[in-house]
């Protein structure tokens, strides 16, 4: 077997796998670590007999197996230790169940695909785990801020189960990806209500891009809750609060823009991490995922701070109290030692466009669309990466006839939200839902226009042109092909784990594909009659 093999994101080498190491920085010891984690959690689910099981260990089993499914997504975790610590933890709590003692860090290639002999049954299985994996990171976001879903719970564990199970075939697997959707679709309603109802519904908001005269700290991720506590912690410090990447939106929550210190937005998206950490000059906090591994010659990392389930060696730890709630103190006082950020760029992005926002403007976007102001919408949501293909999606956007209007959410939205685009009758050209868990108000927007103008979600003048780089996209595709939404171009590539059977049956099925040229794709999901 190769040292390793790790094919779960956009970037996976040759669109076929990382055999020596990732693309994304990932060494073999830490694939293999993690691995040992996805086999583990897999054989916790299958030991579950919640008719019998105490309930105090059922939960947790289930936030154990939640917790590390999402410590298994792409740039989440390159710290070998921590994983293994984890996976110790899932055998204690498999020996809890079972009365079993069983060494998972020796199991790795029980969790690696190639264990899985079959390429169609491999790549179906694998698609359902990473759906799980993307769907354990929003729900996840939405248990720190006091809701959760015991069926999520009990469909993971059903599902996982089902990943060990050799008498289910193909198609028997076909549904499973589509009940993975339907999942989806109610995870991202419970964080979409978790989020609003803790922050309130996101309002139309400009936020600075441009440095102010105090240190900062940049938090980047996408836990709320994390940024609230921090802002909490920090207010009257004299430390001003910068998000970075999927941060963004936070500057769209009524209840986090209180906070007169979080001032702006530093930065891009995650790939330019290395040249914008070295110039903010303040600490960094990590709350989740999209992590870069520095080179020796960066000189930030004696001020970037993990926590949750993200790690990398060398990186800071926040610690949590004895009442629970983590600790940033230490944060803070470094940061307030530090020089000011370096101004990168100055100007405003303007966002706040989640389905709240949207339907208050149903009318104003209705008239435009029947008096012809408005051709048609385009869903560019999904991920940013660093491969120069993804310059497709500026000029994309770029090249968009002026009838056209952009749906975005995902950090996708950096290729485009800076570009003077325009509006159209007072509707943005490009309308910010926010994170990538917001897809899902891109879809609750399609659904609320399909009943308006009664006909179905197909019939609407929407297009999809969506970007994807890891495993939360995944859970997206899936749960908007659940929805019956078709003909979904998925980008720069389809993912290299899909089977050439279990590609074809998607595209054959749902009408997905992938993208050319510019000019061909604007063609094709346009038009030429602007």
């Amino acid at each position: 077997m190769e040292n390793m093999y790790c094919y779960q994101c956009q970037e996976a080498a040759g669109n076929v796998a990382c055999v020596s190491i990732g693309v994304c920085g990932k060494k073999p010891v830490v694939s293999k670590n993690l691995d040992s984690l996805k086999y583990v959690v897999k054989q916790l689910a299958q030991a579950v007999k919640s008719d019998v099981i105490n309930k105090d260990l059922l939960n947790e089993v289930d936030t154990f197996i939640m917790n590390s499914l999402f410590k298994c997504i792409t740039n989440g975790n390159f710290d070998s230790d921590d994983i293994t610590k984890t996976v110790n933890l899932g055998g204690k709590l498999y020996r809890q169940l079972t009365g079993e003692m069983v060494d998972f860090n020796a199991l790795s290639e029980k969790g690696n695909p190639l264990d899985t002999k079959d390429e169609d049954i491999r790549s179906a299985r694998e698609t359902v785990l990473y759906g799980l994996m993307g769907m354990a990171a929003y729900h996840e976001h939405a248990v720190n801020l006091g809701y959760k879903s015991e069926a999520v719970f009990e469909f993971t564990r059903r599902a996982l189960t089902a990943l060990l199970d050799d008498s289910i075939d193909l198609m028997g697997y076909v549904a499973l990806i589509d009940e993975t959707g339907k999942y989806g679709v109610e995870v991202m309603a419970l964080l979409d209500g978790a989020n609003t109802g803790t922050y309130g519904t996101p309002e139309v908001s400009k936020v600075p891009i441009g440095t102010f005269d105090k240190p900062g700290i940049l938090i980047s991720g996408h836990d709320l809750h994390d940024l609230e506590e921090l802002l909490k912690q920090s207010e009257g410090s004299g430390v001003d609060i910068y998000t970075h990447s999927e941060m963004l939106p936070a500057h769209y929550y009524p209840e986090l823009k209180k906070y007169s210190h979080l001032v702006a937005n530093y930065g891009n998206a995650w790939h330019k991490q290395k040249e914008e950490f070295e110039t903010f000059n303040g600490p960094i906090l990590f709350t989740t995922n999209c992590l870069v591994p520095p080179n020796k010659e960066n000189t930030y990392n004696d001020r970037v701070y993990v926590t949750g389930d993200t790690g990398m060696p060398g990186w800071k730890r926040i610690k949590t109290r004895s009442d629970g709630v983590k600790d940033f103190s230490e944060i803070i006082e470094q940061a307030k030692g530090c020089k000011p950020p370096t101004q990168i760029e100055t100007g405003e992005i303007v966002g706040g466009f989640a389905h709240g926002q949207v339907l208050a403007l149903a009318d104003a976007v209705v008239d435009a669309v029947k008096t012809g102001a408005i051709k048609k919408f385009v869903v560019m949501a999904g991920c940013d990466g660093r491969f120069k293909q993804r310059n497709y999606y500026t000029d994309f956007a770029q090249q968009l006839p002026n009838d056209c209007v952009i749906l975005t959410a995902g950090c996708a939205k950096y290729r485009y939200n800076k570009l003077n685009l325009g509006d159209i009758g007072g509707i943005p050209r490009v309308l910010d839902a926010g994170q990538c868990n917001d897809s899902y108000s891109l879809a609750v927007i399609a659904l609320k226009l399909a009943e308006v103008f009664d006909c179905g979600v197909n019939d609407l003048p929407i297009a999809y042109n969506i970007a994807w780089y890891e495993q939360k996209a995944v859970i997206v595709l899936l749960a908007l092909l659940h929805l019956g939404v078709k003909n979904i171009h998925v980008g720069p590539t389809l993912p290299a784990f899909l089977s050439n059977n279990v590609a074809n049956f998607l595209i054959e099925t749902y009408g997905l594909g992938t993208i050319s040229t510019v000019e061909e794709d604007i063609e094709k999901m346009i038009g030429s009659n602007s």
